[in-house]
C-alpha cells in the first residue's frame, strides 16, 4: 500500500469517527475489555501531545489509565498464589470430627480437638471449630440435653419389663400368663401360665426369672412392671436379692412400660386372635412356639430390624443372586406364624 492510499484510509477513517460523534452527541461510547486492552497497548507508547492531535473516540487520559489497569491486573495474577490460604481439611479428618459431635453431644469444640489429638491427629482447634460451624452443629451447650428416645436408648441395657396378661380357654376358664421382656435386645421370656396367680406362683416364677438371668450374664439392674395385686412383696425382694430394684408405673399409664404392653398387644393378637385355647397345657405350648419366634426370627423394629438371638445375615453381595431366590416356608402352630429361609 502506498503512503497516498494511506493518507486517504486515514482520511476515511477520521471522517467516519466524525460520522459517529455527531450520531453518538453526548452519549459516550461502550469499550468492552478486549478494546481496551488494544488500544492501549497500540497507543501507550505515544507522547501525550501526538495522542491529543490524534482523532479518536477517548482522551489520552483514558488510554494512559486503562494501560495502567491493564500492567496492575497482570502483575496481580503473576503474584497471585497457586491455591489461596491454607489447604482444606481431609475429608477423612472432617468425617472424624462429625462423628465425634454426633455421637459425644456433651463436647465443644476443644474436648474433640483434644481427641484427635489422642488419636495422634494434629488439627488446630479453630478447624475443629469451622468444621462444626459449616455443618450446623451448635454449641455442646445447645446440643447436650438428652431426648426421651437416647436417654431410654442408653439405659435399655439394664431394664427389664414384666406383666400379667389373661385369656379365655374354649370351657370359659380364665389363664394369667406372666411374661419379662428385655429392653435391649426384646428378649422374650414365658415365666408361665396358671388359673391362680397366687403369692407363692409368682415369687416361684421371680426365682426362676433370676436363675435364668444369671445363667444367661444379663446385666439387669431395673424391672418395671404395673401395680397389679398380683405381684406380693416376696417378687420385689427377690429381685433385689438379685441386684434388680423394681420400678413401678403410674397409675393408669400403660405408655410407662410401653414395650411390654406392645409385646402383649402382639401376642393377643397372633395367639387367641387367631386360634383356639384348649387348656393350660395347649396355651404354654401356644406361648413356648410364639416366644421361640419371636427371639430367633421376628424383626423388632426397636432394634432396627435385628432379632433378639441372631444378628441380620449380610446382605446379599451379588445383584444376580437377588434375581435366583429360593425361599423355603416353615409354618408354626399350624400355620399361624410363618418363618421364611433361604433353600439349602
Amino acid at each position: 500500500m502506498s503512503d497516498r492510499d494511506k493518507d486517504v484510509e486515514i482520511l476515511a477513517l477520521r471522517h467516519q469517527v466524525a460520522v459517529l460523534e455527531r450520531q453518538l452527541g453526548t452519549t459516550r461510547p461502550r469499550f468492552c475489555p478486549g478494546d481496551r486492552a488494544f488500544l492501549a497497548a497500540l497507543l501507550h507508547r505515544l507522547p501525550r501531545d501526538v495522542l491529543g492531535r490524534f482523532r479518536l473516540l477517548i482522551r489520552p487520559e483514558t488510554v494512559l489509565r486503562w494501560h495502567r489497569d491493564l500492567l496492575a491486573r497482570r502483575h496481580a495474577a503473576r503474584s497471585r498464589p497457586g491455591r489461596p490460604g491454607r489447604p482444606r481439611t481431609v475429608r477423612s479428618i472432617r468425617l472424624l470430627v462429625l462423628r465425634l459431635a454426633a455421637e459425644n453431644p456433651c463436647r465443644g469444640y476443644r474436648r474433640i480437638h483434644g481427641e484427635l489429638l489422642v488419636l495422634g491427629i494434629k488439627t488446630a482447634a479453630s478447624t475443629v471449630w469451622e468444621i462444626l460451624r459449616d455443618a450446623g452443629i451448635g454449641p455442646a451447650p445447645e446440643r447436650a440435653s438428652a431426648t426421651w428416645a437416647s436417654f431410654l436408648r442408653s439405659q435399655a441395657g439394664a431394664l427389664l419389663a414384666c406383666d400379667f396378661f389373661e385369656t379365655v380357654t374354649l370351657t370359659g376358664g380364665r389363664l394369667y400368663v406372666l411374661a419379662v421382656i428385655e429392653h435391649a435386645s426384646r428378649r422374650i421370656r414365658i415365666l408361665g401360665a396358671t388359673p391362680h396367680p397366687a403369692a407363692s406362683w409368682v415369687a416361684q416364677a421371680a426365682r426362676n426369672l433370676v436363675m435364668d438371668l444369671e445363667d444367661a450374664g444379663s446385666r439387669a439392674r431395673f424391672l418395671i412392671r404395673d401395680r397389679d395385686g398380683k405381684f406380693p412383696g416376696l417378687f420385689d425382694t427377690i429381685l433385689a436379692d438379685a441386684g434388680i430394684e423394681t420400678v413401678l408405673s403410674g397409675v393408669q399409664m400403660p405408655r410407662m412400660n410401653a414395650v411390654m404392653e406392645r409385646w402383649v398387644q402382639t401376642c393377643r393378637r397372633e395367639l387367641p386372635g387367631r386360634t383356639l385355647i384348649w387348656n393350660q397345657v395347649h396355651l404354654l405350648h401356644a406361648l413356648r412356639e410364639s416366644g421361640q419366634f419371636c427371639n430367633s426370627h421376628r424383626p423388632h423394629q426397636g432394634i432396627a430390624n435385628a432379632r433378639p438371638l441372631r444378628p441380620l445375615p449380610p446382605p446379599i453381595p451379588e445383584p444376580d443372586a437377588a434375581t435366583r431366590l429360593h425361599i423355603d416356608r416353615r409354618d408354626r402352630l399350624g400355620g399361624i406364624l410363618h418363618e421364611y429361609r433361604h433353600a439349602a
